[in-house]
């Protein structure tokens, strides 16, 4: 209660007629009342009422203020829950944004960068994580016990009191002596195997004491020996690492096959791109004529995010997430993947310091879902081939994505969020164990003939069967021309198919050595000649660089002897390509009719 109540005072009047009176504080609504009555009694029930109205007054207020208190914290809790989720909305929304502006500059942010390797970062330069052990910290020596005092003749306990007949007799004082003496003695005798038992438990201490000692420091130099050779194994290891980084420099240097893919590998490996990007890349290189194939691992339309705002609905406490329309997403993704073709070419390009890779051919391979069969697929959905230096002579800073990608004669659907299957300029081969590199080895070889050597008019003859066997599903027909009229034509096929057939002709050339952009200008000009469809160049080797791309856009098809091995697995003909020993016959013939 807040009401205060002062003394009764008493007063009185001229003609003797009291009056009391007494104050009355409240110290809540700050009041103060003089109350008079002319009865103590009276006084005290106008005191009491009084203090009853005050604190009804100050128990009403105290609500109030208590209701508008609850009031004011349920409303500033509503407002920092507001503006918490507006935040949280915000942040969301920021983010949103800034993923699909990174995804938007893909190409922008990426060439701002020197992807080429940096051989010194590669080497592994971090200090031997583990620190050496601390020194241990030793017990202390045991201190002596404090020896107990040795007894002293002089001491009043080995005094010797005559009475007065010791006195009177000699013989008592001298019996009285001695056994004072015998006891100092005793004493003595006590005092000294004490001080032996101590001395001697001192002795057992130190002993303990240098034993965990030597314990101790043994332990340490264990530790400390144990760490040294993990420390020694680490750094020998270092070196080993930076050898084996010196030695991949070396051979990429060289132009070593293997060498440039795993640089390659690593170059596109250290490309910083968002999560939704796959970073999944398959290389195959053709180091004579320096045609690198990659086929790169797109992501799927559903991969990408669309989401651009979130909002919070203060009428319904949620949030509201709005996304990209379906326009705007398939803009967004055919611009990421043309984005991300582009920027990758030159990363390699622009990487590639000993010019290793004089042309690069890109397949966008994307996994999807297949809305129709609700089954995964999939499937090559744009392929480009880019000489290097016509691609750095581009300024990709100021390019349109997609007509950049036209500019360089690249194959795909106008809208690769339809995920439209095409043929790749140059298909990745990979699993024809018949075919030998030039590096092969021998005992790799499979059964049946080396296709690279056998006689050039059984060759001829063997792509007009092949070639009999793969249009005879749809009844065509496939001759072998003569050679004094042909214009360079081996074989001539005609196929019935309505749509996609008509005259084809077909030039076979057993090459050991990489064809040239002349044979495929020839191709060219007797296709034009003869009326045909299409020109069709079979090798047993590969094409250089400028011939794919003078092959690019035109109704030419060039198949190297990796594609011919599977033209003749497909149909059940043997045999293997191993240009190796192809050179060599042709050297040793050489060799013998000069001779």
């Amino acid at each position: 209660m807040k009401t205060r109540f002062g003394q009764i005072t008493v007063t009185h009047s001229a003609r003797g007629v009291p009056t009391y009176h007494a104050e009355v504080f409240h110290d809540g609504l700050h009041k103060y009342a003089l109350i008079r009555a002319s009865d103590p009694d009276i006084l005290r029930n106008k005191l009491l009422a009084q203090a009853l109205q005050w604190d009804t007054s100050w128990q009403k207020q105290c609500e109030t203020e208590a209701r508008i208190q609850r009031t004011y914290q349920a409303k500033e809790a509503k407002r920092l829950h507001v503006e918490r989720w507006k935040a949280a909305a915000l942040e969301q929304t920021t983010d949103a944004q800034h993923l699909l502006e990174t995804l938007r500059t893909l190409l922008t942010s990426g060439i701002e960068l020197d992807p080429s390797l940096d051989w010194d970062k590669l080497k592994r330069t971090t200090p031997f994580p583990e620190s050496i052990p601390p020194k241990p910290v030793f017990p202390a020596e045991p201190l002596p016990k404090a020896m107990p005092p040795a007894p002293y003749i002089t001491a009043y306990s080995h005094q010797v009191t005559f009475s007065l007949l010791d006195r009177l007799i000699a013989s008592r004082r001298e019996a009285k002596r001695a056994e004072a003496n015998r006891r100092f003695d005793a004493d003595v005798a006590s005092w000294n195997a004490a001080c032996a038992a101590l001395k001697a438990e001192h002795g057992l201490e130190l002993e303990i004491h240098r034993a965990k000692v030597a314990e101790i420091r043994e332990k340490y130099v264990e530790a400390v020996a144990k760490w040294e050779a993990r420390k020694l194994t680490y750094e020998e290891e270092e070196v080993k690492q930076h050898a084996r980084v010196d030695e991949f420099r070396a051979r990429y240097e060289s132009k070593n096959p293997e060498a440039v893919v795993e640089y390659c590998e690593r170059v596109l490996s250290q490309s910083e791109y968002p999560s939704c990007i796959p970073r999944e890349y398959d290389f195959e290189l053709n180091h004579e004529s320096g045609v690198l194939l990659l086929n790169c691992k797109l992501p799927a339309p559903a991969d990408i995010p669309t989401l651009a705002e979130v909002k919070y609905i203060q009428a319904t406490d949620t949030l509201s997430e709005r996304f990209l329309s379906e326009a705007q997403s398939s803009k967004l993704y055919d611009d990421i993947v043309y984005q991300i073709t582009l920027r990758t070419l030159f990363e390699l390009f622009y990487s590639d310091s000993v010019g290793a890779t004089a042309t690069i051919v890109f397949n966008g391979i994307v996994t999807s879902t297949d809305k129709g069969t609700g089954n995964q697929t999939t499937a090559c959905i744009l392929s480009v081939q880019a000489s290097r230096d016509a691609f750095l002579a581009i300024n990709l800073a100021k390019v349109d994505p997609k007509l950049c990608f036209r500019q360089l004669r690249g194959v795909g659907s106008s809208k690769l969020h339809s995920i439209t299957p095409v043929a790749p300029i140059i298909e990745l081969k990979r699993d024809d164990r018949r075919f030998i590199a030039s590096h092969g080895i021998a005992e790799n070889l499979n059964q049946g003939s080396n296709l690279a050597a056998m006689d050039w008019e059984d060759f001829e003859h063997l792509i007009r069967e092949v070639f009999e066997k793969e249009f005879s599903y749809t009844g065509g027909e496939v001759k072998v021309t003569q050679a004094s009229r042909d214009g360079g034509v081996d074989a001539v096929a005609f196929d019935p198919d309505p749509i996609r057939g008509g005259k084809m002709v077909i030039q076979a050339k057993r090459y050991a050595y990489t064809v040239g952009v002349s044979a495929v200008r020839d191709l060219y000009g007797t296709l034009l000649n003869e009326g045909a469809n299409k020109g069709i160049l079979v090798t047993t080797s590969d094409y250089g660089p400028d011939a794919y791309e003078f092959a690019n856009g035109k109704p030419i098809t060039l198949l190297s002897g990796s594609n011919l091995l599977h033209l003749l697995e497909k149909h059940g003909i043997s045999g293997h390509i191993n240009l190796n020993e192809a050179r060599k016959l042709a050297r040793e013939r050489s060799a013998r009719d000069t001779s």
